[in-house]
Parts: C-alpha cells; structure tokens; sequence
C-alpha cells in the first residue's frame, strides 16, 4: 500500500482518489506528499519519496532543483484554481479604474450623522471619480492558463488587449481570442496599456522585472496589477512611482509592510486562489497526477522533470529519471536486452538537464535489471512497475 503525507489542510475531495492507499497528516516515509503552503525546503525526505503533488500553481516553497537531483518529481497544477484568480483580477481592474475602496474608507467616517448623511453623500462624492475600463487597453504580461482568461475576460468587457508570452504554448494560443493582440516584447505592451496585469512564474529572470527603469515605460497614470508574486516587482521603485504619480495605482495581492498603507497601492491578503471550488480543483488535480505516476509512472504537469506520459502496452514497466545527457538511451537498452527482455515500446522526453525515459516490456522485470539500470552513471531513479 502506497503512503501519501498530507502536509496541509487538503481539499476532502481527494480523498477519493486515495481509496486504497495510507494518506493523513502522519504518515511516515511517504511515497507521495500532498501540498498546498508547506515549507519544505527544511524538509527530511525519505529514501521512498517518489513525488510531490502541489495543490497550486505556484511552487516556490518546495526546493524543486535539489528534488530533481534526488529523482524526485514535483508536480503543480496549472489552469486548476485559474477562474479562481481571473475573477479577482477583474475585481482588480474594477478597483483601479474607481476610487471604491477609498470611498468605502470615507463614508465609514460619517457615521453618526443621522439625516445628514444622504445630502454629506452627495457633496463628497466628487472626490472620488474613477474611470471606465471599457475601450481602455490592458496589456497581459505571461499568457498561461490565468492570463488567458483573464484577456478573454477583459475583452467581453470592452477593453482593448495585449498580450506577451515567449513561450506561449499552443494550447493556451487556442484558448486565446484571436481579438487579443499578441506582442513581440514587454516593451510593446507597456508603451500602449493602460493597465497592466502580471501573470509569470518567480524566477531569477522574473524577479523585481518592474522596477523604476521599467516603469519610465510605462504610459503616464498607468494601473499595475500584480496576482501572481509579490518579489516580480521593486516595491520601493513601485512606491516612488506612486508618489510622483507616473503610476496612479498598484494593486496586489501580495501584501508587504512597506506597501500597507501608501496612497494608492491598494493590497489584497493573498485571495486569489481562495475558494473553495478552487481548492478542490486543485485538489483533484494534484491528487490525479500524483496517484498516476505512483501507479503508472505517468508524468503530467512536473515542473522539474518533462511530460511523458502514455497508456502500458506490456507486461511490466521500468521509469527511469535520469540526467539528459548522450548515450543514456544505448545504456538502458543494453541493459535491457542483456536480461533477455522484449521492449514493447519506449519514449523518452527531456527538460533541461533532465530526462524521462518510459520502457514497456513484454516480460516480468526481475529486481537485478533494476539495479543495473540504477549504477549507470547519470541515472537519478529508476523502478519497475
């Protein structure tokens, strides 16, 4: 039986899906590990960690390079809480066109005015005039999952769209309005938006890439959202632009306590994926993907090793994580044959520095083939299933 570690209050829908295996908050020396927020970078993995499923798109709190060097394979769940997001991120560009959380703010202040209120209502109402989105343009920087829906969204609005994504993939280019205009660069969205709307991933290029050298790009009064991570701006050059009015807002949902309080940056607790058919979509999905590779060595969706993922055609299995480097494939197959085994089929995949390979075979896999395959040099983790 299978043992999946759940590090974080999970979803109750997954539980479902782990009919049959030992999954709680106390297991010990799991196979799989089930997470949402956990901090696992001090984490002691165990010598039968397989994988790690989170629950989120997100996966900066797992030590992903330093798995994938132990053949650890890290999973997210992409597109899974993104109605969750875009639907915030539409509340966002509401709140930067209109001054609503500021007038909020103010009538609380005239509490107690009694019969007064309606006509104080109408005399202090003028200070918070806002703009319209519709026929403004929102410039989408990273076209993932979020960001698709979220220029698909903003168009059925009446906004103009722009988007950028090197690396757009060609299901969400399908999922994208042919209305959207797709740019070559961040530069050519930020010259033309009016609003600008964050959705990458945190990385060592990504990190602080707003900053007040990118902000002097930007139109004059523009509005930056920013749902995905706190760190993908300077918030002392995003401060510095509020005050001197090149930015009219910034709206987060990653608070810090140098933004709390400033004029005009107005910061949400972390609500984007909080709700709960978002969590249970994530959920089910990390639940899904972790229970296949365990059962199948299916991988969808890693973020540290490739996809490679594809129904058995024979008796037996053997997965093997490995380095992508020459010559790996000769060595599994020399092995292979060497033990007098019929490979049905095999497909190997890579990603960077590493690689997948999935080898199907007509014949039971003796444990001695296994450990052949796991001295050649390069090899991070192999079994056979």
């Amino acid at each position: 039986m299978a043992k999946i570690l759940k590090l974080n209050a999970i979803s109750p829908l997954a539980d479902g899906i782990f009919q049959g295996y030992e999954y709680s908050d106390s297991v010990q020396n799991p196979d799989g590990i089930m997470v949402r927020s956990a901090q696992m970078a001090e984490y002691a993995v165990g010598e039968n960690l397989l994988a790690v499923a989170r629950a989120g798109a997100g996966t900066n709190n797992i030590p992903v390079a330093e798995y994938a060097e132990k053949g650890i394979v890290v999973f997210n769940t992409p597109g899974a809480n993104a109605n969750a997001v875009k639907e915030l991120v539409i509340c966002m560009l509401f709140l930067g066109g209109r001054k609503v959380t500021e007038a909020i703010d103010w009538v609380k202040t005239i509490k107690g005015e009694g019969e007064a209120v309606p006509k104080l209502v109408e005399k202090g109402k003028g200070k918070f005039v806002g703009c319209e989105i519709m026929g403004k343009t929102l410039g989408v920087i990273g076209l993932g999952a979020i960001g698709v829906a979220v220029a698909n969204a903003a168009l059925a609005l009446g906004m103009k769209v722009v988007g950028c994504d090197p690396f757009l993939s060609t299901n969400n280019a399908l999922m994208l309005s042919p209305f959207v205009k797709v740019a070559g660069s961040r530069e050519e969205v930020y010259k033309q938006a009016d609003f600008i709307t964050l959705h990458l991933p945190l990385n060592a290029s990504t990190k602080n890439m707003i900053d007040a050298k990118t902000i002097a790009s930007f139109k004059d009064g523009a509005v930056l959202l920013n749902a995905s991570r706190g760190e993908l701006v300077n918030t002392l050059d995003v401060i510095q632009a509020l005050e001197s009015g090149k930015l009219e807002r910034y709206i987060t949902d990653f608070p810090n306590a140098d933004l709390i309080g400033v004029k005009n940056a107005i910061c949400v607790p972390h609500l984007g994926a909080s709700t709960p058919e978002a969590e249970d979509n994530c959920a089910m999905m990390a639940a899904k993907q972790l229970t296949d590779y365990i059962e199948n060595g299916n991988i969808v969706n890693s973020v540290n090793f490739p996809a490679n993922s594809h129904a058995r055609s024979g008796e037996a299995r053997i997965c093997i994580l490995h380095k992508n480097v020459a010559n790996m494939i000769a060595s599994f197959t020399n092995v292979i044959s060497s033990a007098g085994l019929n490979i049905e089929n095999m497909m190997d995949t890579s990603k960077g520095d590493y690689a997948y390979c999935i080898v199907d075979i007509s014949q039971k896999v003796e444990a001695s083939v296994v450990e052949k395959i796991a001295e050649i040099e390069g090899v991070l983790k192999v079994r056979a299933l």
